[in-house]
């Protein structure tokens, strides 16, 4: 039998009493601070923004501080009440909180709930962060644009109240639990890192020539004008024959579409086959680069499909000669730590562009080896491609898992039986 189990057969066998917020706590409103009172040094303060920014779950010091002047008119949490968020734009961010766990009070905004209660600062946090609650306060919010938990209504959630040695020992658990899913987090994260390092070193020293100083003599440069076709769409044209549509087969590559090398189909916008004929010129095909060249500069991807996608405004077809260059060889090189260092961060850094003209594109250079090499290249890149896409994939799966396997084993620790009315 664990320690949880055995204090809550000496404190409360016969099940656990669920009483109202307002039974257990007072709950009032935040001050009236604002972010243009912050000052470097003074009185700790709370901004309801920073709940959903800055702080965990548990705090006891502040990012800002007021004067002592603005202090005098501000309402105060006390060392161990709960400051919760009432407002957000979304309902999920509602009612976020933080437990002061200060050791003096701190002024608090507005746009919260100050709860001031008796019983375990950490046990009640923990819950407000559970489904439990969250079922509960989905029936409170009311709001469009902006969604909103009334003070007040809180009064009526309703919680689970153990005697205090099972709070405490129920948050022992979930401290540990809390760290370790954390650390696992960090780590998981960190070899991500350290494996996109690895690819990108990897990369670019396959793709690292040293003709210009005299290097290999299998390589040539050339800029990208003389062995590719480099255009744009003009958007007055293309506003002028087409209207998007949410459905549809055609679809229109924007620079949202272009991310990591890759077409990222998350958001399209459809083009009506009506319109298609008006658009001849801007139908992309299989083996055509796409390069943003406004707003995200330098974002590149292949298409992959026939017949299915045409070009949109503020992106740039790059259509290789595939005599002499491979396209997978060339959106590489433009991934390269080389190509960027040496043309576009030299280049913006040298102006004041949020755009790179078509002529500018045109002079950027590519080291071209033999076809056979650039196919070996591919093929290798391809692999290590491969296998961090798994990671890409993989690793964040399971830091997700852990996060909700960390969830579920929170809100069964905070899922009691009821007290018995026998």
């Amino acid at each position: 039998m664990s320690k949880l189990d055995e204090l809550i057969q000496e404190y409360c066998p016969d099940g656990v009493e669920y009483k109202k917020l307002g039974e257990i706590a007072t709950i009032s409103r935040g001050g009236n601070l604002q972010k243009k009172d912050f000052c470097s040094d003074g009185i700790p303060c709370i901004h309801y923004g920073q709940i959903y920014t800055k702080y965990g779950l548990f705090a006891n010091k502040t990012f800002t501080f007021i004067s002592q002047d603005c202090a005098r008119k501000q309402k105060m949490a006390y060392p161990h009440d709960v400051v919760m968020a009432v407002t957000s734009e979304n309902i999920e961010d509602v009612c976020k909180c933080v437990a002061w766990l200060g050791n003096e009070a701190v002024a608090v905004s507005g746009h919260t709930a100050i709860i001031h209660h008796s019983q375990n600062a950490k046990y009640l946090t923990y819950f407000f962060h559970t489904e439990m609650f969250a079922a509960q306060k989905r029936k409170l919010v009311h709001g469009t644009k902006v969604m909103e938990v009334t003070p007040d209504t809180l009064k009526a959630i309703t919680v689970p109240v153990p005697p205090l040695e099972v709070q405490r020992e129920i948050v022992r658990i979930l401290d540990n639990f809390t760290e370790l899913t954390a650390e696992l987090t960090a780590e998981l994260t960190a070899e991500l890192t350290a494996r996109k390092k690895q690819y990108e070193y990897y990369r670019d020293k396959l793709l690292t020539f040293d003709a210009h100083e005299g290097g290999a003599s299998d390589v040539v440069w050339r800029t990208i004008g003389e062995v590719a076709l480099v255009t744009k769409l003009a958007g007055f044209e293309f506003t002028k024959y087409v209207t998007y549509s949410d459905t549809g087969k055609i679809i229109a590559l924007r620079g949202l579409n272009v991310k990591n090398g890759r077409l990222n189909l998350e958001d399209v916008k459809y083009i009506d086959e009506s319109d298609l004929s008006k658009l001849s010129r801007s139908k992309l095909h299989v083996g055509d680069m796409l390069f943003t060249y406004v707003g995200t500069i330098g974002q590149v991807a292949l298409v992959d499909e026939e017949d299915r996608y045409y070009l949109a405004p503020n992106v740039a077809l790059i259509r290789c000669d595939t005599s002499i260059i491979v396209p997978e060889y060339m959106r590489y090189y433009f991934q390269s730590g080389q190509f960027w260092d040496k043309q576009i961060t030299r280049l913006l850094q040298s102006s004041s562009m949020k755009n790179i003209p078509m002529e500018k594109i045109r002079k950027f250079e590519i080291a071209i080896p033999p076809i056979e090499i650039q196919q070996r290249i591919v093929h290798v890149l391809d692999n290590f491609d491969a296998i961090c896409s798994d990671l890409n994939i993989g690793l964040p799966a399971e830091i997700t898992a852990r996060q909700k396997q960390y969830e579920y084993y929170r809100d069964k620790l905070l899922n009691f039986s009821p007290l018995s009315q026998s």
